[in-house]
């Protein structure tokens, strides 16, 4: 039977940190520390109620660093933390005798991970970022008939994603471009992670349309060409998903036909951790080819309405 493995968490209060709380139970392991500077977080009651939670990052280090004094070594310290406190929580991690586990993205700009590399060599832990999308059963198959098609073929992707978001999201840590990155990289990024892993390395990258609640562009794949549009504006819904009442839309099609993968997400967390302490984890390396895009795509000067763009360009250019 395996050894029951300690947890920490830090982020405990923000929206995807349930889905760790419930694979970190799903997998029959134990929570002893939880950090967030707010203090909603009655969430932890449904999973870990003995867990010691603390409001402050100081406390917080000296409660994981007095229970490795004690003989009690955390094995995990899964980071739900704003993006760019990731790096530096990834640190601690490592610091304090842990691996990591950090959600998208793992860090903000590619050389961060060349520095964490050194780290995680230097302690001799590992690094591991949640790319849940490549163990979605349909994408896995979609990957599995791409590899095995004739070289030289390549597919046109739609990929539009409209997340509608209210003025609280502009005042929070994700409206500011230097703690978020920027819509491309906080609503995106697991997107182009799936994209590359399954159609191949960037060859090309143009950026259309860059603001501060929408963007597009085009990204030539090794397999596929690929026009992009992610929206955090209402008004960029279809007019279908606005009667039904609804404020998300998402669609990618792949040669004119939508690739189906809206069932099967509720257990990708938990599978997940499966394969992180099975020690199959995805680590730095995988993760690396998304961070160069999305750091590229929010460094670029957008061309406007020129060569191959995605259709809600044109409405999205005021």
């Amino acid at each position: 039977m395996n050894q029951t493995k300690k947890f920490a968490i830090i982020g405990v209060g923000g929206y995807i940190a349930v889905r760790h709380l419930k694979a970190i139970k799903d997998t029959h392991n134990e929570l002893l520390a939880s950090l967030d500077p707010s203090d909603s977080v009655g969430i932890i009651d449904s999973y870990f109620p003995n867990s010691h939670f603390f409001v402050e990052f100081e406390r917080f280090d000296r409660h994981i660093d007095k229970l490795r004094r004690a003989g009690t070594q955390i094995d995990y310290v899964t980071i739900c933390s704003p993006n760019y406190l990731h790096d530096s929580h990834i640190r601690f991690a490592l610091r304090s005798g842990a691996d990591a586990i950090c959600e998208k993205p793992l860090v903000l700009n590619p050389w961060n991970i060349d520095a964490l590399q050194e780290i995680e060599n230097e302690f001799g832990k590992k690094i591991y970022n949640i790319l849940q999308l490549r163990l979605h059963p349909v994408l896995i198959d979609l990957k599995n008939r791409i590899d095995k098609s004739p070289p030289g073929i390549r597919h046109n992707i739609d990929l539009t994603y409209v997340t509608s978001r209210g003025n609280w999201y502009f005042i929070s840590w994700k409206g500011e471009l230097a703690k978020s990155g920027g819509i491309a990289t906080n609503i995106g990024i697991h997107f182009f992670d799936m994209l590359i892993w399954i159609f191949g390395g960037v060859r090309e990258n143009i950026v259309h349309v860059l603001q501060h609640n929408k963007a597009s562009g085009y990204i030539e794949l090794e397999k596929a060409h690929v026009r992009w549009f992610l929206s955090l504006d209402y008004n960029d819904l279809p007019a279908a998903m606005k009667e039904k009442g609804n404020r998300t839309y998402r669609s990618i099609k792949m040669d004119n036909q939508e690739i189906e993968f809206s069932e099967g997400f509720a257990d990708l967390h938990t599978k997940s951790y499966m394969e992180i302490l099975a020690g199959r984890g995805f680590g730095m390396t995988e993760a690396k080819a998304s961070i160069e895009t999305v750091h590229a795509i929010r460094n670029a000067s957008p061309v406007g309405l020129k060569g191959d763009y995605h259709e809600l360009c044109k409405t999205a250019i005021k």
